[in-house]
Protein backbone atom coordinates (compact mmCIF):
# COMPACT_ATOMS: atom_id res chain seq x y z
CA UNK A 1 0.00 0.00 0.00
CA UNK A 2 1.08 3.38 -1.16
CA UNK A 3 0.53 6.87 0.24
CA UNK A 4 1.11 10.37 -0.70
CA UNK A 5 1.70 13.12 1.86
CA UNK A 6 0.79 17.01 0.88
CA UNK A 7 4.06 19.24 1.71
CA UNK A 8 5.07 21.29 -0.91
CA UNK A 9 3.18 24.88 0.18
CA UNK A 10 4.38 27.81 1.27
CA UNK A 11 2.25 27.74 4.64
CA UNK A 12 0.99 31.10 3.68
CA UNK A 13 -1.04 31.23 7.36
CA UNK A 14 1.78 30.87 8.84
CA UNK A 15 3.98 33.66 7.69
CA UNK A 16 5.91 35.27 8.49
CA UNK A 17 7.81 31.72 10.15
CA UNK A 18 6.96 29.48 7.53
CA UNK A 19 9.61 32.38 5.44
CA UNK A 20 12.16 30.18 7.07
CA UNK A 21 10.56 26.93 8.08
CA UNK A 22 8.47 24.45 6.11
CA UNK A 23 4.89 24.39 7.83
CA UNK A 24 5.48 20.24 7.50
CA UNK A 25 8.31 20.74 10.21
CA UNK A 26 6.68 22.44 12.86
CA UNK A 27 6.97 20.65 16.23
CA UNK A 28 4.90 18.70 17.99
CA UNK A 29 6.68 17.72 21.31
CA UNK A 30 10.12 17.88 19.56
CA UNK A 31 9.24 15.75 16.57
CA UNK A 32 8.29 17.14 13.08
CA UNK A 33 4.29 17.03 12.21
CA UNK A 34 5.16 15.67 9.10
CA UNK A 35 6.76 12.77 11.06
CA UNK A 36 3.24 12.36 12.89
CA UNK A 37 2.22 11.37 9.40
CA UNK A 38 4.38 9.32 7.97
CA UNK A 39 4.43 7.15 11.41
CA UNK A 40 0.47 7.39 10.92
CA UNK A 41 0.72 5.73 7.32
CA UNK A 42 3.50 3.42 8.48
CA UNK A 43 1.60 2.03 11.18
CA UNK A 44 -1.61 1.44 8.57
CA UNK A 45 0.61 -1.00 6.59
CA UNK A 46 2.18 1.93 3.84
CA UNK A 47 5.32 0.17 2.42
CA UNK A 48 6.13 3.20 0.07
CA UNK A 49 5.43 6.94 1.14
CA UNK A 50 5.38 9.78 -1.27
CA UNK A 51 5.97 13.45 -0.23
CA UNK A 52 5.57 16.52 -2.44
CA UNK A 53 7.67 19.37 -1.68
CA UNK A 54 8.30 22.70 -3.39
CA UNK A 55 8.42 25.19 -0.70
CA UNK A 56 12.04 25.12 1.01
CA UNK A 57 12.17 21.66 -0.29
CA UNK A 58 15.81 21.04 0.27
CA UNK A 59 14.11 21.21 4.36
CA UNK A 60 11.64 18.43 3.56
CA UNK A 61 14.60 16.37 2.01
CA UNK A 62 17.26 16.52 4.67
CA UNK A 63 13.99 15.01 7.04
CA UNK A 64 14.16 11.97 4.87
CA UNK A 65 17.59 11.70 4.75
CA UNK A 66 17.60 11.31 8.26
CA UNK A 67 14.25 9.44 9.22
CA UNK A 68 14.65 5.79 10.24
CA UNK A 69 12.21 4.92 7.82
CA UNK A 70 13.68 6.69 4.84
CA UNK A 71 14.11 3.37 2.28
CA UNK A 72 10.36 3.81 2.25
CA UNK A 73 10.07 7.84 1.65
CA UNK A 74 10.20 9.72 -1.34
CA UNK A 75 10.81 13.25 -2.09
CA UNK A 76 8.51 14.72 -5.11
CA UNK A 77 10.06 17.95 -5.92
CA UNK A 78 7.57 20.07 -7.67
CA UNK A 79 8.90 22.88 -9.73
CA UNK A 80 5.57 24.52 -10.06
CA UNK A 81 3.27 23.94 -7.37
CA UNK A 82 0.87 21.51 -8.69
CA UNK A 83 -2.06 22.00 -5.94
CA UNK A 84 -3.87 18.90 -4.41
CA UNK A 85 -5.18 17.35 -7.25
CA UNK A 86 -2.24 17.80 -9.42
CA UNK A 87 0.10 16.41 -7.26
CA UNK A 88 -1.92 13.08 -7.02
CA UNK A 89 -1.92 13.33 -10.40
CA UNK A 90 1.75 14.06 -10.64
CA UNK A 91 1.69 9.89 -9.04
CA UNK A 92 -0.31 8.59 -11.65
CA UNK A 93 2.09 5.60 -12.87
CA UNK A 94 3.24 5.56 -9.23
CA UNK A 95 -0.27 4.94 -7.27
CA UNK A 96 -2.11 3.07 -9.89
CA UNK A 97 -2.06 -0.19 -9.07
CA UNK A 98 -4.10 -0.36 -5.78
CA UNK A 99 -6.49 2.30 -3.69
CA UNK A 100 -3.77 4.43 -1.46
CA UNK A 101 -3.98 7.22 1.05
CA UNK A 102 -3.34 10.93 0.33
CA UNK A 103 -3.17 12.87 3.68
CA UNK A 104 -2.46 16.87 4.72
CA UNK A 105 1.14 17.35 6.58
CA UNK A 106 0.04 19.93 8.50
CA UNK A 107 -2.53 17.52 10.75
CA UNK A 108 -2.39 16.31 13.59
CA UNK A 109 -4.88 13.55 14.12
CA UNK A 110 -4.59 9.80 15.89
CA UNK A 111 -7.42 8.27 14.00
CA UNK A 112 -6.87 4.57 12.64
CA UNK A 113 -5.88 4.97 9.18
CA UNK A 114 -6.22 1.03 8.69
CA UNK A 115 -10.01 1.61 9.43
CA UNK A 116 -10.29 3.97 6.77
CA UNK A 117 -9.04 2.40 4.43
CA UNK A 118 -11.21 -1.02 5.33
CA UNK A 119 -13.89 1.02 4.79
CA UNK A 120 -13.07 2.13 1.33
CA UNK A 121 -12.46 -0.58 -0.08
CA UNK A 122 -15.91 -1.61 1.06
CA UNK A 123 -17.11 1.24 -0.67
CA UNK A 124 -18.23 1.77 -4.39
CA UNK A 125 -16.26 5.05 -3.91
CA UNK A 126 -14.07 6.64 -5.96
CA UNK A 127 -12.22 8.57 -2.60
CA UNK A 128 -13.64 7.94 1.03
CA UNK A 129 -12.93 11.42 3.06
CA UNK A 130 -12.39 11.03 6.64
CA UNK A 131 -14.80 13.82 8.02
CA UNK A 132 -15.86 14.94 11.73
CA UNK A 133 -17.41 17.82 13.10
CA UNK A 134 -15.90 20.92 13.17
CA UNK A 135 -18.03 24.46 13.11
CA UNK A 136 -14.99 26.48 12.01
CA UNK A 137 -14.60 24.01 9.08
CA UNK A 138 -18.17 22.63 8.18
CA UNK A 139 -18.73 22.73 4.62
CA UNK A 140 -19.51 19.25 3.51
CA UNK A 141 -23.16 17.14 3.19
CA UNK A 142 -23.22 13.69 3.77
CA UNK A 143 -25.85 11.57 3.53
CA UNK A 144 -24.91 8.18 6.33
CA UNK A 145 -25.54 5.30 4.34
CA UNK A 146 -25.05 2.74 7.12
CA UNK A 147 -23.37 3.24 10.67
CA UNK A 148 -19.73 3.50 8.85
CA UNK A 149 -20.23 5.05 5.94
CA UNK A 150 -22.03 7.99 4.05
CA UNK A 151 -22.33 9.30 0.84
CA UNK A 152 -20.58 13.21 -0.10
CA UNK A 153 -23.85 15.16 -1.84
CA UNK A 154 -21.87 18.50 -1.71
CA UNK A 155 -19.17 20.72 -0.46
CA UNK A 156 -21.39 24.19 0.66
CA UNK A 157 -23.23 22.68 3.58
CA UNK A 158 -24.00 25.66 5.91
CA UNK A 159 -21.42 25.24 8.99
CA UNK A 160 -24.40 23.94 11.73
CA UNK A 161 -25.40 21.19 9.58
CA UNK A 162 -21.95 20.16 8.01
CA UNK A 163 -18.83 18.22 8.28
CA UNK A 164 -15.64 19.26 8.29
CA UNK A 165 -12.90 17.56 5.60
CA UNK A 166 -9.69 16.13 7.95
CA UNK A 167 -7.18 16.17 4.78
CA UNK A 168 -7.31 12.95 5.43
CA UNK A 169 -8.80 10.49 1.94
CA UNK A 170 -8.61 7.06 1.22
CA UNK A 171 -8.26 6.97 -2.87
CA UNK A 172 -8.83 4.55 -5.32
CA UNK A 173 -6.73 4.60 -8.70
CA UNK A 174 -9.91 4.64 -10.81
CA UNK A 175 -9.88 8.60 -9.90
CA UNK A 176 -7.23 8.85 -12.30
CA UNK A 177 -9.22 8.56 -14.86
CA UNK A 178 -11.88 11.73 -14.11
CA UNK A 179 -8.93 14.04 -13.43
CA UNK A 180 -8.69 16.73 -15.94
CA UNK A 181 -5.68 17.20 -18.52
CA UNK A 182 -4.28 20.24 -16.74
CA UNK A 183 -1.35 20.18 -14.50
CA UNK A 184 -2.44 22.21 -11.96
CA UNK A 185 -5.96 21.80 -10.03
CA UNK A 186 -7.67 20.65 -6.72
CA UNK A 187 -8.61 17.68 -6.12
CA UNK A 188 -11.64 19.08 -4.08
CA UNK A 189 -12.84 20.43 -7.58
CA UNK A 190 -12.91 16.44 -9.11
CA UNK A 191 -14.99 15.22 -5.99
CA UNK A 192 -17.42 17.88 -6.52
CA UNK A 193 -18.22 16.89 -9.97
CA UNK A 194 -18.35 12.59 -9.26
CA UNK A 195 -20.49 13.96 -6.27
CA UNK A 196 -23.81 13.63 -8.60
CA UNK A 197 -23.24 10.13 -9.15
CA UNK A 198 -22.50 9.30 -5.70
CA UNK A 199 -18.62 8.46 -6.12
CA UNK A 200 -17.49 10.10 -2.69
CA UNK A 201 -17.77 9.14 0.62
CA UNK A 202 -17.08 9.95 4.04
CA UNK A 203 -16.06 8.21 7.30
CA UNK A 204 -17.13 10.41 10.09
CA UNK A 205 -14.75 10.25 12.82
CA UNK A 206 -16.24 10.91 16.44
CA UNK A 207 -14.01 9.56 19.16
CA UNK A 208 -10.74 10.99 17.70
CA UNK A 209 -8.12 13.84 17.95
CA UNK A 210 -7.55 16.00 14.78
CA UNK A 211 -5.93 19.59 14.67
CA UNK A 212 -5.35 22.01 11.93
CA UNK A 213 -2.18 23.97 12.18
CA UNK A 214 -2.77 26.40 9.88
CA UNK A 215 -2.08 29.72 11.84
CA UNK A 216 0.21 30.22 14.67
CA UNK A 217 -2.64 30.62 17.18
CA UNK A 218 -3.56 26.97 15.93
CA UNK A 219 -0.22 25.91 16.32
CA UNK A 220 0.46 26.88 19.42
CA UNK A 221 -2.96 25.94 20.77
CA UNK A 222 -2.26 22.53 19.55
CA UNK A 223 1.50 22.41 21.35
CA UNK A 224 -0.05 23.06 24.48
CA UNK A 225 -2.82 20.64 24.16
CA UNK A 226 -0.12 17.66 23.46
CA UNK A 227 2.70 18.93 25.73
CA UNK A 228 0.33 18.69 28.60
CA UNK A 229 -1.43 15.52 27.50
CA UNK A 230 2.47 14.17 27.34
CA UNK A 231 3.40 15.11 31.05
CA UNK A 232 -0.03 13.99 32.85
CA UNK A 233 0.51 10.71 30.38
CA UNK A 234 -2.41 10.48 28.42
CA UNK A 235 -2.82 8.99 25.07
CA UNK A 236 -4.28 11.34 22.03
CA UNK A 237 -8.04 10.33 22.35
CA UNK A 238 -7.40 11.35 26.08
CA UNK A 239 -6.68 14.64 25.32
CA UNK A 240 -10.00 16.25 24.83
CA UNK A 241 -10.68 15.61 29.05
CA UNK A 242 -7.59 18.52 29.16
CA UNK A 243 -8.71 21.49 30.48
CA UNK A 244 -6.70 24.28 29.64
CA UNK A 245 -7.07 28.06 30.92
CA UNK A 246 -5.41 31.16 30.31
CA UNK A 247 -4.08 32.92 33.43
CA UNK A 248 -2.90 36.60 34.04
CA UNK A 249 0.59 36.96 32.89
CA UNK A 250 3.05 39.66 33.88
CA UNK A 251 4.44 42.58 31.53
CA UNK A 252 6.22 41.00 29.36
CA UNK A 253 4.53 39.06 25.52
CA UNK A 254 4.57 36.01 27.34
CA UNK A 255 1.12 34.13 27.55
CA UNK A 256 0.38 32.12 30.90
CA UNK A 257 -2.12 28.76 30.60
CA UNK A 258 -3.14 26.30 33.48
CA UNK A 259 -3.77 22.78 32.45
CA UNK A 260 -5.48 20.51 34.76
CA UNK A 261 -6.97 16.85 34.14
CA UNK A 262 -8.23 14.70 37.37
CA UNK A 263 -6.48 16.39 40.16
CA UNK A 264 -2.90 17.10 38.65
CA UNK A 265 -1.79 20.58 36.95
CA UNK A 266 0.69 22.39 35.58
CA UNK A 267 1.64 25.73 34.01
CA UNK A 268 2.42 26.41 30.57
CA UNK A 269 4.46 29.71 29.66
CA UNK A 270 3.90 30.70 25.91
CA UNK A 271 7.00 32.32 24.22
CA UNK A 272 5.68 32.68 20.62
CA UNK A 273 7.17 30.89 17.95
CA UNK A 274 10.41 30.29 18.23
CA UNK A 275 12.94 30.19 15.15
CA UNK A 276 16.46 31.99 14.55
CA UNK A 277 14.85 34.47 12.55
CA UNK A 278 12.14 37.27 12.83
CA UNK A 279 10.09 38.02 14.13
CA UNK A 280 11.06 36.52 17.65
CA UNK A 281 14.25 36.43 17.91
CA UNK A 282 14.31 37.59 21.37
CA UNK A 283 11.56 35.06 21.92
CA UNK A 284 13.67 32.58 21.13
CA UNK A 285 16.62 33.85 23.36
CA UNK A 286 14.62 34.29 26.24
CA UNK A 287 13.13 30.53 25.71
CA UNK A 288 16.75 28.96 25.60
CA UNK A 289 17.39 31.16 28.41
CA UNK A 290 14.29 29.75 30.38
CA UNK A 291 15.11 26.20 30.05
CA UNK A 292 18.49 26.11 30.22
CA UNK A 293 18.68 28.21 33.14
CA UNK A 294 15.73 26.57 34.58
CA UNK A 295 17.50 23.20 34.60
CA UNK A 296 20.50 24.56 35.85
CA UNK A 297 18.75 26.16 39.24
CA UNK A 298 17.10 22.95 39.55
CA UNK A 299 19.59 20.90 39.59
CA UNK A 300 21.83 22.89 41.93
CA UNK A 301 18.34 22.82 44.77
CA UNK A 302 17.49 26.00 44.27
CA UNK A 303 13.46 27.08 44.45
CA UNK A 304 12.64 26.94 41.01
CA UNK A 305 9.66 25.28 39.27
CA UNK A 306 10.74 21.94 37.62
CA UNK A 307 10.51 22.24 33.73
CA UNK A 308 8.75 19.15 32.82
CA UNK A 309 9.05 19.52 29.59
CA UNK A 310 9.31 21.89 26.60
CA UNK A 311 8.85 22.43 22.69
CA UNK A 312 11.18 24.44 21.34
CA UNK A 313 9.62 25.57 17.76
CA UNK A 314 6.65 26.40 19.36
CA UNK A 315 7.78 28.26 22.12
CA UNK A 316 5.49 26.49 25.08
CA UNK A 317 7.33 25.52 28.39
CA UNK A 318 5.47 23.31 31.03
CA UNK A 319 6.36 24.02 34.56
CA UNK A 320 5.27 22.54 37.67
CA UNK A 321 2.32 24.28 39.08
CA UNK A 322 3.26 26.48 42.32
CA UNK A 323 -0.20 27.64 42.74
CA UNK A 324 -1.44 31.24 42.49
CA UNK A 325 -0.09 33.04 45.90
CA UNK A 326 2.16 35.62 44.93
CA UNK A 327 4.58 36.90 48.05
CA UNK A 328 2.79 40.62 47.84
CA UNK A 329 -0.62 38.50 48.25
CA UNK A 330 0.99 36.28 50.94
CA UNK A 331 1.99 38.88 52.91
CA UNK A 332 -1.02 41.32 52.36
CA UNK A 333 -2.64 42.13 55.62
CA UNK A 334 0.15 40.54 57.92
CA UNK A 335 2.06 42.35 60.90
CA UNK A 336 5.51 43.65 60.40
CA UNK A 337 6.76 40.94 62.41
CA UNK A 338 5.19 38.37 60.12
CA UNK A 339 6.23 40.36 57.06
CA UNK A 340 9.93 40.67 57.68
CA UNK A 341 9.76 36.63 58.84
CA UNK A 342 8.86 35.95 55.79
CA UNK A 343 10.68 38.05 53.94
CA UNK A 344 13.99 36.78 55.84
CA UNK A 345 13.07 33.18 53.84
CA UNK A 346 13.00 35.14 50.90
CA UNK A 347 16.73 36.16 51.38
CA UNK A 348 17.79 32.91 52.40
CA UNK A 349 16.51 31.40 49.18
CA UNK A 350 17.78 34.67 47.12
CA UNK A 351 21.32 34.03 48.86
CA UNK A 352 21.42 30.91 48.00
CA UNK A 353 20.02 31.54 44.46
CA UNK A 354 23.51 33.66 43.64
CA UNK A 355 26.16 31.69 45.47
CA UNK A 356 25.04 28.21 44.72
CA UNK A 357 23.56 29.53 41.40
CA UNK A 358 26.65 30.71 39.88
CA UNK A 359 28.07 27.13 39.96
CA UNK A 360 28.83 25.67 37.01
CA UNK A 361 26.97 28.71 35.05
CA UNK A 362 27.52 29.18 31.53
CA UNK A 363 27.22 32.49 30.57
CA UNK A 364 26.34 31.32 27.26
CA UNK A 365 22.68 30.54 28.64
CA UNK A 366 21.80 33.75 28.90
CA UNK A 367 19.64 36.25 26.92
CA UNK A 368 20.37 40.39 26.21
CA UNK A 369 23.70 40.24 27.57
CA UNK A 370 26.18 37.46 29.48
CA UNK A 371 26.69 39.66 32.50
CA UNK A 372 25.38 42.66 34.72
CA UNK A 373 28.03 45.16 33.16
CA UNK A 374 28.37 48.72 32.43
CA UNK A 375 26.93 48.94 28.95
CA UNK A 376 24.07 46.94 30.42
CA UNK A 377 23.29 49.77 33.13
CA UNK A 378 23.55 52.65 30.61
CA UNK A 379 21.73 50.37 27.77
CA UNK A 380 19.21 48.40 29.68
CA UNK A 381 18.58 50.85 32.96
CA UNK A 382 19.59 54.46 31.90
CA UNK A 383 18.30 54.90 28.13
CA UNK A 384 15.57 53.12 28.98
CA UNK A 385 14.16 55.53 31.86
CA UNK A 386 15.18 58.22 29.41
CA UNK A 387 13.56 56.54 26.15
CA UNK A 388 10.58 55.00 27.71
CA UNK A 389 9.76 56.64 30.64
CA UNK A 390 11.16 60.64 29.79
CA UNK A 391 10.34 60.28 26.13
CA UNK A 392 7.69 58.70 25.33
CA UNK A 393 5.58 57.96 28.52
CA UNK A 394 6.42 62.04 29.83
CA UNK A 395 6.80 63.30 26.40
CA UNK A 396 9.85 64.97 27.75
CA UNK A 397 12.73 66.21 24.75
CA UNK A 398 15.72 65.73 26.73
CA UNK A 399 17.90 63.14 25.28
CA UNK A 400 19.71 60.48 27.00
CA UNK A 401 23.40 62.50 26.46
CA UNK A 402 22.35 65.36 28.71
CA UNK A 403 23.43 62.74 31.13
CA UNK A 404 25.75 60.91 30.06
CA UNK A 405 28.21 61.42 32.38
CA UNK A 406 25.85 61.11 35.33
CA UNK A 407 24.74 57.82 34.40
CA UNK A 408 28.22 57.03 34.04
CA UNK A 409 29.34 57.68 36.97
CA UNK A 410 26.51 55.67 38.45
CA UNK A 411 27.12 52.57 36.37
CA UNK A 412 30.87 52.65 37.49
CA UNK A 413 29.73 53.18 41.53
CA UNK A 414 26.78 50.44 41.25
CA UNK A 415 29.67 48.09 40.07
CA UNK A 416 32.62 49.00 42.37
CA UNK A 417 31.57 46.96 44.82
CA UNK A 418 29.53 44.60 43.27
CA UNK A 419 29.32 41.31 45.03
CA UNK A 420 28.78 38.79 42.51
CA UNK A 421 27.31 35.98 42.01
CA UNK A 422 24.34 35.00 40.32
CA UNK A 423 21.50 37.68 40.24
CA UNK A 424 18.03 37.18 38.90
CA UNK A 425 17.47 40.58 37.84
CA UNK A 426 13.65 41.12 38.63
CA UNK A 427 13.42 39.64 42.19
CA UNK A 428 10.11 41.12 43.22
CA UNK A 429 7.33 40.23 44.36
CA UNK A 430 4.88 39.12 42.10
CA UNK A 431 8.07 36.79 40.71
CA UNK A 432 8.16 35.10 43.97
CA UNK A 433 5.52 32.57 45.00
CA UNK A 434 4.70 30.84 48.31
CA UNK A 435 4.03 26.80 47.65
CA UNK A 436 3.89 24.52 50.51
CA UNK A 437 5.02 27.02 53.39
CA UNK A 438 8.10 28.35 51.22
CA UNK A 439 9.40 30.85 48.50
CA UNK A 440 10.13 29.80 45.20
CA UNK A 441 11.54 32.03 42.75
CA UNK A 442 9.75 32.44 38.74
CA UNK A 443 10.81 34.24 35.80
CA UNK A 444 13.97 33.55 36.06
CA UNK A 445 15.26 33.47 31.89
CA UNK A 446 17.12 37.19 32.95
CA UNK A 447 19.24 35.64 35.00
CA UNK A 448 22.98 36.58 34.35
CA UNK A 449 26.32 36.87 36.25
CA UNK A 450 26.26 40.00 38.67
CA UNK A 451 25.94 41.73 42.33
CA UNK A 452 23.28 40.51 44.60
CA UNK A 453 23.06 43.63 45.71
CA UNK A 454 20.84 44.56 42.76
CA UNK A 455 18.30 41.64 43.07
CA UNK A 456 18.58 42.77 47.17
CA UNK A 457 17.34 46.38 46.14
CA UNK A 458 14.80 44.91 43.79
CA UNK A 459 13.51 43.34 46.45
CA UNK A 460 13.05 46.26 48.91
CA UNK A 461 12.39 48.45 46.91
CA UNK A 462 9.45 46.62 45.39
CA UNK A 463 6.76 49.03 43.91
CA UNK A 464 4.06 46.21 44.56
CA UNK A 465 4.61 45.90 48.19
CA UNK A 466 5.56 49.10 50.15
CA UNK A 467 7.96 48.68 52.98
CA UNK A 468 8.67 50.68 55.90
CA UNK A 469 12.35 52.23 56.26
CA UNK A 470 12.61 50.35 59.40
CA UNK A 471 11.72 47.12 57.73
CA UNK A 472 14.33 47.73 54.74
CA UNK A 473 16.76 48.55 57.77
CA UNK A 474 16.09 45.42 59.66
CA UNK A 475 16.27 42.86 56.29
CA UNK A 476 19.44 44.81 55.15
CA UNK A 477 20.94 43.63 58.34
CA UNK A 478 20.16 40.49 58.03
CA UNK A 479 21.22 40.24 54.72
CA UNK A 480 24.72 41.07 55.86
CA UNK A 481 24.66 39.22 58.80
CA UNK A 482 24.02 35.86 56.56
CA UNK A 483 26.11 36.97 53.62
CA UNK A 484 28.90 36.68 56.74
CA UNK A 485 28.37 33.46 57.53
CA UNK A 486 29.46 32.11 53.98
CA UNK A 487 31.86 34.76 53.12
CA UNK A 488 34.15 37.42 54.48
CA UNK A 489 33.46 41.14 52.90
CA UNK A 490 33.57 45.04 53.80
CA UNK A 491 29.71 45.83 54.52
CA UNK A 492 30.74 50.03 53.83
CA UNK A 493 31.30 48.64 50.33
CA UNK A 494 28.73 46.01 49.90
CA UNK A 495 26.19 48.75 51.08
CA UNK A 496 28.05 51.38 48.76
CA UNK A 497 26.96 49.56 45.67
CA UNK A 498 23.30 48.85 47.33
CA UNK A 499 22.45 52.16 47.27
CA UNK A 500 23.50 52.60 43.88
CA UNK A 501 21.84 49.19 42.85
CA UNK A 502 18.79 50.99 44.25
CA UNK A 503 19.09 53.86 41.79
CA UNK A 504 20.05 51.51 38.77
CA UNK A 505 17.05 49.77 39.50
CA UNK A 506 14.37 52.75 40.25
CA UNK A 507 15.57 53.74 36.62
CA UNK A 508 14.67 50.80 35.30
CA UNK A 509 11.30 50.08 36.87
CA UNK A 510 10.32 53.50 35.95
CA UNK A 511 11.27 52.42 31.63
CA UNK A 512 9.24 49.49 32.18
CA UNK A 513 6.50 51.47 33.71
CA UNK A 514 6.27 53.75 30.60
CA UNK A 515 6.62 51.27 27.73
CA UNK A 516 3.87 48.71 29.43
CA UNK A 517 1.61 51.74 29.86
CA UNK A 518 2.34 53.95 26.65
CA UNK A 519 3.68 50.99 24.01
CA UNK A 520 2.20 47.66 25.11
CA UNK A 521 -1.27 49.22 26.73
CA UNK A 522 -1.06 47.80 29.49
CA UNK A 523 -2.17 50.62 31.75
CA UNK A 524 -2.65 48.79 34.92
CA UNK A 525 1.16 49.53 35.29
CA UNK A 526 0.57 53.33 34.90
CA UNK A 527 -0.61 53.25 39.27
CA UNK A 528 3.21 52.14 40.51
CA UNK A 529 4.77 55.60 38.21
CA UNK A 530 4.16 58.09 40.82
CA UNK A 531 5.64 56.22 43.65
CA UNK A 532 8.41 54.43 41.83
CA UNK A 533 9.23 58.40 40.47
CA UNK A 534 9.20 59.80 44.58
CA UNK A 535 11.33 56.91 45.20
CA UNK A 536 13.89 57.53 42.68
CA UNK A 537 13.92 61.63 43.72
CA UNK A 538 14.34 59.92 47.50
CA UNK A 539 17.24 57.84 46.63
CA UNK A 540 18.96 60.53 45.03
CA UNK A 541 18.37 63.37 47.35
CA UNK A 542 19.83 61.11 50.31
CA UNK A 543 23.11 59.53 48.14
CA UNK A 544 23.60 63.71 48.31
CA UNK A 545 26.69 62.52 45.22
CA UNK A 546 27.83 65.90 43.71
CA UNK A 547 28.31 64.09 40.50
CA UNK A 548 24.61 62.92 40.76
CA UNK A 549 23.35 67.01 41.34
CA UNK A 550 21.86 67.11 37.43
CA UNK A 551 20.13 64.23 37.70
CA UNK A 552 18.75 64.75 40.89
CA UNK A 553 17.50 68.13 39.79
CA UNK A 554 16.27 66.67 36.78
CA UNK A 555 14.14 63.75 38.25
CA UNK A 556 12.77 66.61 40.88
CA UNK A 557 11.42 68.39 37.99
CA UNK A 558 9.74 65.67 35.96
CA UNK A 559 7.28 65.45 39.31
CA UNK A 560 5.27 68.20 38.03
CA UNK A 561 4.47 66.21 34.63
CA UNK A 562 2.69 63.44 36.65
CA UNK A 563 0.08 66.06 37.46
Amino acid sequence: MKALILAAGFGKRLLPYTQHLPKPLFTINGRPVLDYAVNNLLDAGCTKIFINAHHLAEAIAGFVDNHRSKKLLEVVFEPVILDTGGAIANLGSQLADDDFFVVNSDVVCDFDLSYLMDCHKASNALATLLVHDCCRFNTICVDQTTPELGIVRHFSQPPESGLAFTGIQAISPDIFEYMPSEKIFSSIDVYKNLCEQEKISAVQAKQFYWRDMGTPQDYQHTSRECLAAQIFGLASSCIHDIDIQAIAGDGSDRLWFRARHRGKSLILSDHGICLDAPPNNNGTAQLNAFIKIGKHLADKGISVPQIMGYDAISGQVAVADLGRTHLADHIRGMDEPQIIKWYQLVIDRLIDFSFKGIEDFDAAWTCQTPSYSKQMILDLECRYFMRAFVNEYLGRKEPFEYFARQFSHLADNTLIYAMNGLMHRDCQSKNIMIHDGHPWFIDFQSARPGPIQYDLASLLIDPYVTLSRAVRNQLINYTLEKIGLKVSFDMDSFMHSFRYCCISRNLQMLGAFGFLTRIKNKTQFEQYIPAALNGLECRLKNLNEPELAGLTTFVQSLQGDLK
